[in-house]
């Protein structure tokens, strides 16, 4: 049980479980920071006839009846934060649960890192009251014990804060043209935390650590070497 300064974080007890899939496909969270190379390996990955992509639904996080909350949350988080978060903890819970005809489903980013590394960096950073930070992880809670949330495998994409500022600035997003460098290394101190140290939160599944701290090309020959142990890990279960 987690608490808040004696605000209880217990998990709050489930009124029906829904009934679980037979059928389910072999999982894989592609994890990291801001412009860790998510995007690029999704991209390599979805050539694959195995393999069925998912990406952050961020397309809906930019307009929730004509609302930009993604731009709304980078430019006041105080404001926005429970808001986006919430939202953000609803659609990602859609992703886990989206059925798939391929035998591995490779989804950008959890339910998971929503929680504990950007939920966790807006609290810990004084942008978010803990009485938000309370009612998100009652919420996050209640996912975990209502619905199938299952992941196999975790592609942790590790890379430094500094390449991550430098991809952002060139891929040149709108939303992102705000964020400092503090931002990004208290992310990548969060995802080493809960992905490597495992000190506070635990990884639910096998993490599979790439360093992508390269370029282009060398980081497309690494997606390479690896794609065969993630087929294989398909297999075996």
């Amino acid at each position: 049980m987690l608490s808040v300064k004696g605000l209880s974080l217990g998990n709050v007890q489930p009124t029906q479980k829904r009934q679980k899939r037979t059928k389910k496909p072999f999982t894989v969270a592609v994890e990291g920071n801001i412009g860790s190379g998510k995007s690029t390996c999704l991209e390599y990955f979805r050539k694959q006839k195995e393999v069925e992509v998912v990406p952050e639904p961020v397309a809906k996080w930019k307009d929730v009846k004509g609302n930009n909350t993604l731009d709304m949350m980078y430019k006041d988080a105080s404001r926005w934060s429970l808001a986006f978060q919430s939202y953000v903890q609803l659609t990602m819970a859609e992703v886990h649960r989206k059925e798939s005809d391929c035998p591995i489903k490779m989804i950008e980013r959890s339910l998971y890192s929503a929680r504990y590394c950007f939920v966790e960096n807006l609290y810990k950073n004084g942008l978010m009251p803990e009485v938000d930070y309370a009612i998100l992880s009652e919420w996050y809670n209640w996912i975990q014990e209502n619905e199938d949330m299952h992941i196999d495998l975790i592609v942790y994409l590790q890379a430094s804060p500094e390449t991550c500022q430098s991809r952002i600035k060139e891929r040149n997003r709108q939303e992102e043209q705000s964020v400092p460098i503090e931002y990004l290394q208290s992310l990548n101190s969060l995802h080493e935390n809960w992905l490597i140290k495992q000190d506070k939160f635990k990884a639910p599944c096998q993490v599979l650590v790439i360093n992508t701290d390269c370029g282009l090309d060398e980081m497309y020959k690494k997606f390479e070497t690896h794609r065969d142990k993630i087929i294989q890990m398909n297999k075996e279960n």
